[in-house]
């Protein structure tokens, strides 16, 4: 197993934080601390008692368990369960309930005893709740007390459904659920209106009274709540800062939800750095951004009062550093993404490793059908208008994201279509009468049916290819994968698995692009990205040995949700005025996701608009550091494939 990233936790950090290059390995470290612990206390002929949680943080913890279960022999038979919460009302089938999650995830899976499983009843009558909280604080005493207990952080701090303004002596109750935390759960549910407004929780006091603790984080999404709740004063505003007070809690993260931390964030407050290329970018942008200054205004003062004299010391003076950073910068500029044949070049251009083979085969991979425009529509402008083959990859149907009532409105134009045409109008009006019949005695988060799922997989294509018109892509370049793992019906996923990554490395294999595209951003709240990046990450492990992959460059992008940080951008493609109007009119094509989303996460702006703000505050930094003003910049960071 990888060990933690480099880097003593320092003094600011009053929660000691183990921090994992991802949350894989961060999950499979707690499931062993866990295992460990039942182990121990069953050779000690000791009962194992432990606090769990829900939620996406320990799905992976689970899995672990479940693993170590059946092929370690890891036995359950002595542990004791108790979880922090449960949405009220909500019966234990409901497909949100968390009675159903533990089941799913690690119960049915391993040799738990059931009566020694806890979990808070969500189908307790209103006027026995305080009577059955009493009950569930009086459980956990009689079994002895928490051993240990896992939590996750929301992204208001809380621990638990402790939302902010939770007492420290809390104890487990009935608490109503504020606006942040039902927004988070709206893609569970199928729309915020669906969500549950209240839940019963353990209690603060609760969790600390456990004797031990462990506070998992994964994803850029938590980096600055985590940074509040490690750093920061101890507030019942942030939940999750009441476990500086604990004698035994920890933090694990992943290196994106530690990001924020100082360590990660400016380890040069704390101490000496080894002062490389990229700890330098760093520190230059962070101070031009701190000071609001151009890099090629900052002085040797500027350097000496923000800390960094070491850095001035070592590979001063301040104007040479400032030069070469401003270069660095400069470079990632570029309107030419696939690169610029040699007899297009002016004095001055850069010769960069893209200009070696032109024009280029290059394939976008999509998590969703409108993640390639709304993440780098302009940059396909650009492809496609250089001459390069351009092919897009829609890795998931995208079915769940579609209302039903668009459902109905396609269903009811195929009939119409169907009469107009002749073309067996009685089997279509049979599909259609299923299709509404289905939809009409649908409760709220039930799985659709088939049908259902398949017109809702045709809207979406119908708008994906929409919108690579709009760019001038050609319809015969697009691959609809529909990879299986998203195929549940349900929020959640299955984990990739062979014919996932099978289906992938076939299109690989029959384009053998020059240039891949593929969404680095992992914190769309449904996880999608994180998991098609699995699978296409399992898939260019298969083919990393073959001559056309060496060769091949592999970019990253972000979606709506953010943009790359300044420093870690290897490309920067900036975007005329003109080319942000068509790069809208290319989203406004996915007219099932326009003016309202199913799963619209917790900004409530629409996706183009998060989209266009992002390109724009990218080239309002740029400017603000010095270089060049654009109307808005596209930005990408190169990734390598390990032994290539």
């Amino acid at each position: 197993m990888t060990a933690p990233v480099a880097g003593g936790a320092p003094a600011l950090e009053r929660i000691p934080t183990r921090v994992f290059p991802d949350a894989e390995q961060a999950s499979i470290a707690v499931a062993r601390e866990i295992a460990a612990l039942i182990r121990g206390q069953a050779s000690q002929g000791r009962p194992c008692v432990l606090g769990l949680a829900t939620g996406s943080t320990p799905i992976s913890v689970y899995a672990e368990l479940v693993r170590l279960h059946r092929d370690e022999g890891l036995s359950f038979a002595g542990v004791t369960t108790f979880n922090l919460d449960e949405y009220y009302p909500i019966t234990p089938d409901d497909l949100q309930s968390y009675h159903r999650f533990m089941r799913e995830h690690l119960f049915d899976h391993v040799d738990i005893d059931p009566r020694r499983v806890h979990i808070p009843d969500g189908t307790v009558p209103a006027e026995r709740v305080h009577e059955y909280t009493d009950a569930y604080e009086e459980a956990i005493r009689d079994a002895g007390g928490l051993d240990l207990q896992i939590l996750g952080i929301g992204r208001s701090g809380h621990i638990g459904f402790n939302e902010p303004g939770s007492a420290r002596e809390s104890r487990t109750r009935l608490i109503t659920l504020d606006r942040v935390t039902r927004r988070d759960a709206a893609s569970d549910f199928f729309g915020l209106d669906l969500v549950p407004r209240r839940a019963i929780t353990m209690g603060v006091g609760t969790i600390l009274d456990a004797r031990r603790v462990i506070l998992m984080a994964f994803g850029e999404h938590k980096a600055d709540v985590v940074a509040q709740a490690v750093e920061g004063p101890v507030t019942a505003h942030i939940a999750a800062s009441f476990l500086q007070q604990h004698p035994n809690a920890s933090l694990v993260s992943d290196a994106a939800a530690a990001a924020g931390l100082t360590r990660f964030r400016s380890p040069w407050l704390l101490e000496p750095v080894a002062w490389d290329d990229v700890a330098i970018r760093k520190a230059v942008i962070w101070l031009a951004r701190k000071l609001d200054k151009p890099i090629l205004k900052l002085t040797e003062e500027d350097y000496n009062e923000a800390g960094l004299q070491d850095l001035v010391a070592e590979r001063g003076p301040a104007y040479d550093i400032n030069v070469d950073i401003f270069r660095a910068m400069a470079e990632t500029v570029t309107g030419w993404p696939g690169g610029k044949p040699q007899a297009m070049k002016r004095p001055g251009d850069i010769d960069r490793p893209t200009d070696a083979v032109f024009p280029k085969r290059v394939l976008v991979f999509s998590p969703h059908p409108d993640d390639d425009v709304l993440s780098m529509g302009g940059t396909l402008l650009r492809l496609q208008e250089h001459g390069h083959e351009v092919h897009v990859a829609y890795q998931t149907s995208g079915n769940l994201a579609v209302f039903d009532a668009d459902a109905i409105r396609f269903s009811e134009f195929a009939l119409d279509f169907s009469r107009v045409f002749g073309i067996n109008p009685e089997e279509t009006a049979r599909i259609e009468r299923h299709i509404e019949d289905q939809l009409r005695r649908k409760r709220p988060g039930q799985i659709d049916s088939p049908e259902v799922r398949k017109i809702k997989t045709l809207i979406r294509r119908g708008e994906a290819r929409a919108a690579a018109r709009a760019c001038g892509l050609a319809v015969a370049n697009l691959h609809f994968l529909d990879l299986p793992f998203y195929e549940t019906g349900t929020v959640r996923k299955l984990p990739p698995g062979e014919r996932d990554v099978a289906l992938i490395v076939a299109l690989l294999e029959k384009i053998e692009p020059h240039q891949i595209y593929a969404a680095g951003d992992l914190t769309d709240p449904h996880g999608t990205h994180r998991l098609c990046w699995h699978a296409l990450r399992a898939a260019f492990d298969r083919v990393k040995g073959e001559p056309w992959f060496t060769a091949c460059e592999v970019w990253l992008y972000r979606g709506a949700w953010q943009e790359w940080e300044p420093e870690r951008m290897d490309m920067a493609v900036p975007l005329s005025p003109p080319e942000v109007v068509r790069k809208r009119d290319a989203i406004f094509k996915h007219q099932s996701q326009k003016d309202r989303a199913m799963f619209p996460g917790p900004d409530e702006r629409e996706f183009w608009q998060r989209a266009e703000v992002r390109n724009r505050e990218a080239a309002r930094l740029y400017d603000r550091l010095g270089l060049a003003e654009y109307e808005a910049i596209e930005g990408f960071v190169r990734w390598k494939a390990a032994g290539v």
